[in-house]
């Protein structure tokens, strides 16, 4: 690791985004919810959904694209199904008040589904499919924003670089957890590759012009993982979340385009009883021998270590957990301006 990066404790680190929220409007409660899944996602090492996300949700805060104090409702719910309007809301705390609901929901009904409209960044969307994991149960989310991949083929933004998650609980073993964007790479690591200084490789993204960028300050599309595969995925996930709730973003009616706004999201998650289908403590016992086979196989040249997904963030939470969180100097500096902004306490070390 570049000795440049400080490591602070995940607390501290947690405890100042709280205040930096709350100073920026947030109601306290709100605030905490955000700053778990914030520093959730450092510990596991997904920087790009972490605290570096602080500066644009401030920019966003002041703009009015996130609202501190929304107007949440629940449009339309059934036994197994919910429909929330988020009203703009740190997408955080709708995601993980409509997920604890449709959890409780496949208890009674085997399965649960919501779709959330007009959110703001949710972060790490992992972060919601493990908490139906964490409930026996397996848990799936995604997102769709306005464009900001080139569909196959094309050398400009025409979908949403949806990630998708996707948790099932094991026995001995942690859950298995897979979270990945429909592009090439997140959003979230062009956005860190410049707090690091660095460069990005050329089949990230797309300048202005339409062709390969290794700058990450002049990329204008991203680009689609296995070609048509990643494209398609992101198009079809658009067609059950924006679409699902009536609220296209990307190429939307004529005379909607001036209502979207930069930042707006819609989303489905879903949570499904395993014991509705199978004894659920057969079904752990058959991901840890899934999870020992697949580690068993002959390795390919090079390879020390067969992983499943979400094995490497788990390692990466258990260090960073005893050892803090490192941060890289554009993040670090991004603290410090936050800080001076509200004449708050920076973190020891900062």
């Amino acid at each position: 690791m570049d000795d440049t990066y400080v490591r602070i404790p995940s607390s501290e680190l947690k405890q100042f985004t709280i205040e930096v929220l709350s100073a920026a409007g947030i109601p306290r409660d709100d605030a905490e919810t955000e700053a778990e899944v914030l520093i959730w996602a450092n510990l596991r090492g997904i920087d790009s959904h972490g605290i570096l996300r602080i500066p644009l949700y401030l920019r966003w805060i002041d703009s009015g694209v996130m609202k501190p104090t929304p107007n949440i409702q629940i449009v339309n719910e059934t036994p197994a199904t919910l429909m929330v309007d988020a009203d703009q809301a740190l997408g955080p705390v709708v995601t993980t008040m409509a997920m604890k609901k449709i959890i409780d929901k496949a208890k009674n009904t085997g399965i649960g589904w919501a779709v959330i409209r007009n959110i703001t960044h949710q972060g790490a969307m992992a972060y919601y499919s493990l908490m139906a994991a964490e409930h026996g149960m397996a848990g799936i989310a995604s997102v769709c924003g306005i464009a900001n991949m080139a569909p196959f083929g094309a050398s400009a933004p025409g979908v949403t670089n949806s990630p998708l998650a996707i948790a099932v609980p094991g026995g001995k073993n942690r859950p298995i957890s897979l979270d990945m964007a429909t592009s090439v790479a997140a959003g979230g690591k062009l956005d860190l590759a410049k707090d690091k200084g660095i460069s990005i490789p050329s089949d990230w993204a797309l300048d202005i012009n339409g062709q390969p960028t290794t700058d990450p300050h002049l990329w204008n599309a991203l680009m689609p993982f296995g070609g048509a595969k990643g494209s398609g995925l992101a198009l079809m996930f658009e067609c059950l979340s924006s679409i699902m709730v009536g609220m296209p973003l990307l190429h939307p009616p004529e005379s909607e385009k001036d209502k979207i706004k930069l930042g707006m999201q819609n989303s489905f998650i879903g949570a499904i009883n395993i014991s509705t289908f199978t004894d659920l403590n057969g079904y752990r016992e058959n991901i840890d021998r899934l999870i020992a086979g697949l580690k068993d196989l002959p390795k390919s040249d090079g390879t020390d270590e067969i992983f499943v997904p979400g094995e490497i963030e788990n390692r990466v939470y258990d260090d960073r957990s005893v050892n803090g969180v490192p941060l890289p100097p554009g993040t670090v500096t991004s603290l410090r301006d936050a800080s001076e902004r509200f004449d708050l306490t920076l973190p020891k070390g900062l």
